[in-house]
């Protein structure tokens, strides 16, 4: 009987406890999908910049913030004739890197972007190659095992 016993209330027990577990694991994943709902929201918002170029539904906050925008120009000396790209992080890297010009009368590769306040890092692509900007020395280690350029913008 003892043993019917001690058999009931570990069965009580036990079923307690998956109780509290399944409700554990229904709070998780509860929280899980709130945070990944977040997320999906905050991923397709978009930048302020690129909001403010299409359609301006606030045009002081624009202005402003287009005033803010500073007109940067790299440069870089490479053999005419090659493709010469700019890649960083305010153009998605390799995906959407910008193509440089090649000026005859200084023989160099340039292109200009506009860039808000903050700190940038950046490489050239001349052909296939990735190459710091050697008229910078600011320099900060890639995830590569090598180094990217670094401008500030203040």
């Amino acid at each position: 009987m003892r043993d019917l016993q001690k058999n009931v209330v570990f069965c009580k027990i036990w079923t307690c406890l998956f109780r509290i577990r399944v409700n554990l694991i229904s709070e998780r994943v509860k929280t899980m999908k709130k945070t990944t709902k977040t997320a999906a929201k905050t991923a397709t918002k978009k930048p302020a910049e690129k909001a403010c170029a299409k359609k301006c539904t606030a045009p002081k906050k624009c202005a402003a913030k287009k005033a803010a925008l500073k007109s940067v120009t790299f440069t870089v000396h490479a053999e005419a004739g090659q493709d010469v790209r700019l890649a960083g992080s305010f153009t998605d890297w390799e995906t959407k890197a910008k193509k440089m010009t090649f000026k005859k009368a200084n023989g160099v590769y340039s292109a200009t972007v506009k860039l808000a306040p903050g700190e940038y890092q950046y490489k050239f692509i001349i052909g296939d190659k990735w190459a710091t900007d050697d008229q910078n020395t600011e320099f900060v280690p890639n995830d590569k095992g090598t180094f990217n350029s670094k401008l500030v913008i203040k």
